[in-house]
C-alpha cells in the first residue's frame, strides 16, 4: 500500500530529529537573517536539506514552501504544497532548551490536509490528517470546552495585552507562553490550554501544521479578524491567529476591536 501523506510527514519529522539532535552541544555556525535579524543555524539548514530530500523524492509533484528555502513562485501553481519549518523555536535550540519543534504540513488548494509536529527532546509527536482526527503519540486529542475568555488559560505573547486590541478593558485571562508557535497550537489541541492568540503577522510555516491539528481536535482557527486561513498564499503570511474551541473563539472575537 502506498505511504499516505500523513505517514510520510511523520517519517520525515523523525528523520529531521536525527539530524537536529546530532548538532546539540556542537558548533552551530549561527548567523542572522538579513530580512529580519532572526537567527539561523547549521542545524536549521541541514534539517531543511534532509526534509527536502525525503519529501520531494516521495512527492515530486508537490510544491515547496520552507522557512529555510528561497521562495519559488512555482509553488503557487501546485495543487498540493509542503509547508515546512525545519526547526520552529531556533533560539530555544541554540540555548540548549527542549521547547523546539519540527513542523511539517501539506496544503491542498489552500487547506491543510496532513500535519506533523515533533518535539524530539520532549518525546511529543502530534499528527493529524483531515477528517481523521488529531493525535499525540497515537492518543486522540480534543480541545477544552471553556467558553469564557476571562476564565481561560491562554498561550499568548505579552503584546496581546495591549489595550489597543480590545474593545474595553483587557480581559483578565491567565496568560502563558512557549517559544514554538507550532507547539503552542498543539498544546491547545491537547487541552492543556484553552486558546492561543497572536496578533502580529505570522508566517505559514509556523502555523500550518498546528492549524490542522487544532481543527481536527475540534477548534476554530482564524486570523485575528476572524477570517479563515488560506495556505500557500503569495505572501505566505497571515494577520495573526486566534485558535480556540468555537464558543471561546466567538467570545474572543466579540471582545476584540474590529479591523
Amino acid at each position: 500500500m502506498p505511504e499516505s501523506d500523513g505517514a510520510l510527514l511523520v517519517r520525515a519529522a523523525e528523520a529531521a530529529a536525527e539530524v537536529a539532535l546530532a548538532y546539540r552541544g556542537g558548533p552551530l555556525d549561527i548567523r542572522l537573517k538579513a530580512q529580519d535579524g532572526s537567527p539561523v543555524t547549521a542545524a536549521d539548514l541541514a534539517v531543511n536539506d534532509r526534509l527536502e530530500q525525503i519529501l520531494r523524492a516521495a512527492r515530486p509533484g508537490y510544491g515547496w514552501l520552507s522557512e529555510e528555502s528561497a521562495d519559488a513562485p512555482a509553488r503557487l501553481a501546485s495543487e498540493r504544497v509542503f509547508i515546512i519549518d525545519p526547526i520552529d523555536g531556533t533560539r530555544s535550540f541554540i540555548e540548549g532548551e527542549d521547547s523546539w519543534a519540527h513542523s511539517l504540513a501539506i496544503a491542498e488548494r489552500g487547506e491543510v490536509i496532513a500535519a506533523a509536529v515533533l518535539l524530539p527532546v520532549l518525546g511529543l509527536g502530534y499528527a493529524a490528517t483531515r477528517g481523521r482526527g488529531a493525535t499525540l503519540n497515537g492518543a486522540p486529542l480534543t480541545v477544552t470546552r471553556q467558553g469564557d475568555l476571562t476564565r481561560a488559560h491562554v498561550l499568548a505573547p505579552k503584546p496581546v495585552l495591549d489595550p489597543g486590541f480590545w474593545r474595553g478593558t483587557v480581559p483578565g485571562f491567565r496568560r502563558s507562553h512557549r517559544p514554538s508557535l507550532a507547539w503552542r497550537l498543539a498544546l491547545v489541541a491537547e487541552a492543556r490550554y484553552d486558546a492561543m492568540l497572536t496578533f502580529r503577522p505570522t508566517w505559514e510555516w509556523d502555523i500550518a501544521a498546528g492549524t490542522l491539528i487544532l481543527q481536527e481536535a475540534g477548534a476554530r482557527v482564524t486570523d485575528r479578524f476572524g477570517r479563515p486561513l488560506a495556505f500557500n498564499a503569495r505572501s505566505a503570511q497571515h494577520e495573526g491567529v486566534i485558535a480556540a474551541n468555537p464558543a471561546l473563539h466567538d467570545d474572543i472575537l466579540a471582545r476584540l476591536h474590529p479591523r
